[in-house]
């Protein structure tokens, strides 16, 4: 694969250019993606299937905290796009160094306060009856690491943002493997539990962050800070904050997602249905890793076309992207209505989970081959810097429709209502986001002919 720099970006066919933005998002993604599944199978077989559960409680609040930091690093890398696309660096490293200084300081101060709050966050998360003890170890050892994945998940969106999207892959895949390793050093071999899978996670983390610190060091980045780059710009803050607010209130949502579900299965069917929402929950991340890469690609693509007034080329790159993802999302759907028993067994031969699963699996996967729309669609706001239409799509899947569904069609049909609600929401915010992109696109991207290939 060829070297992809920013100033490509806005030169090579749009085609081309996504498949090599792309390719890298969806290996990485897919290697995380494949680490939080193995990592699952690893803790369910070793352990035991409340394992599961526990660590699906504690996800929320880990995963909040470090998309922090992804949430300053999109903010800042559309900024650092666009900046990229105009030819004025200093502002690209003047958001750098602002993004770097945010993330330090805000995640930091949230592990600290994650840590103190443990006993009352984890039940709050669906930390109960048997679940609790085992949460409460994997809560606080994978706490220490938060910081450095939240620095790890910033400096990923700059190194994409850059146009070095192999880099980016890199920075995904050695923490996957280390963790997998880890694992098994610690979990299988020296037999830690709980608190060796939470330490193998911790580890991980910390790998991605000397490979990110390496990465900005070395050469192959265009962005060399100075001290005074660290100094916060009001401008800058407040572009990175309205732009990467769209990010973390995704995160946001997602997170009182598994509150909501995690309280309302254990409800409905105690821990085994928080157990089948865990291995859902993981195989939503896993299998959908293609679908991201390209979400991901395509974010660098429109953000520096858009900064440099290349409308046309902004155009082809939503088509295409679109494309592409509905043909794998197809592909993914079909996998996961076949398979759902076989995937099912991976992680556990708890004959309760494994009859309770597979239907839930075949309901939350209704709906995906749509699903890009809405993904690439909230995804070109973003880029373009658009953050309030960006905000509100984002937030029409899990926040306007799916969380208000798990409230009301439970009462009606008990635990199949809440597996139900996965398909509904992702068809209404599909339709949503396909009308406001289709008249943004009619209002500011129809001036040019469409460059050809």
């Amino acid at each position: 694969m060829s070297k992809v720099t920013s100033d490509d970006l806005g030169t090579q066919p749009i085609s081309k250019l996504l498949v090599k933005q792309a390719v890298p998002a969806s290996i990485g993604i897919l290697v995380m993606s494949l680490n939080i599944l193995v990592d699952t199978i690893f803790v369910g077989n070793w352990i035991g299937s409340i394992a599961i559960a526990a660590i699906n409680v504690v996800l929320p609040v880990s995963f909040f905290i470090a998309a922090l930091g992804m949430s300053i690093g999109v903010g800042g890398s559309s900024i650092i796009s666009r900046a990229l696309g105009a030819k004025n660096k200093e502002k690209a490293l003047q958001t750098f160094g602002n993004q770097l200084s945010l993330t330090i300081t805000f995640t930091v101060v949230l592990a600290v306060l994650g840590l103190y709050f443990v006993d009352t966050m984890i039940p709050a998360f669906g930390g109960k009856g048997d679940i609790f003890g085992p949460a409460k170890i994997y809560y606080i050892i994978v706490l220490y690491g938060v910081p450095f994945l939240a620095l790890c998940m910033m400096g990923n969106t700059v190194i994409r943002a850059e146009g070095k999207p192999k880099f980016a892959m890199y920075a995904m895949l050695i923490p996957s493997i280390g963790n997998l390793i880890l694992d098994y050093v610690f979990i299988n071999l020296m037999d830690w539990g709980m608190a060796g899978a939470a330490w193998a996670t911790t580890g991980s983390y910390l790998l991605c962050f000397l490979f990110i610190v390496w990465y900005f060091k070395s050469n192959h980045s265009e962005l060399k800070l100075s001290f005074h780059h660290l100094f916060l710009k009001k401008d800058i803050v407040k572009e990175i904050g309205s732009l990467g607010f769209v990010t973390l209130a995704r995160q946001a949502v997602v997170s009182i997602t598994y509150l909501f579900m995690n309280n309302i299965l254990f409800n409905l069917g105690g821990e085994l249905s928080v157990t089948a929402y865990a291995i859902v929950g993981r195989m939503l991340m896993f299998a959908l890793f293609p679908v991201f890469g390209i979400t991901q690609g395509f974010l660098p693509i429109a953000g520096y076309n858009y900064g440099a007034s290349e409308y046309a080329r902004v155009r082809e790159s939503i088509n295409t992207a679109i494309k592409y993802a509905i043909i794998l999302a197809s592909i993914i759907f079909v996998l996961l209505m076949v398979f759902p028993d076989y995937i099912t067994r991976l992680f556990t031969d708890d004959e309760e989970v494994l009859k309770e699963t597979p239907s839930a699996m075949r309901w939350v996967f209704a709906a995906t081959p749509i699903i890009a729309i809405q993904l690439i669609g909230a995804a070109y706001f973003q880029a373009i810097g658009k953050a309030i239409p960006a905000l509100l799509l984002t937030l029409t899947r899990q926040g306007f429709f799916f969380i208000p569904l798990i409230l009301i069609l439970p009462i009606f049909l008990g635990e199949r209502g809440v597996w139900i609600s996965f398909p509904i929401s992702d068809v209404l915010s599909t339709i949503v986001t396909a009308y406001f992109l289709n008249k943004e696109v009619r209002k500011h991207l129809i001036g040019q002919p469409i460059q050809s290939n």
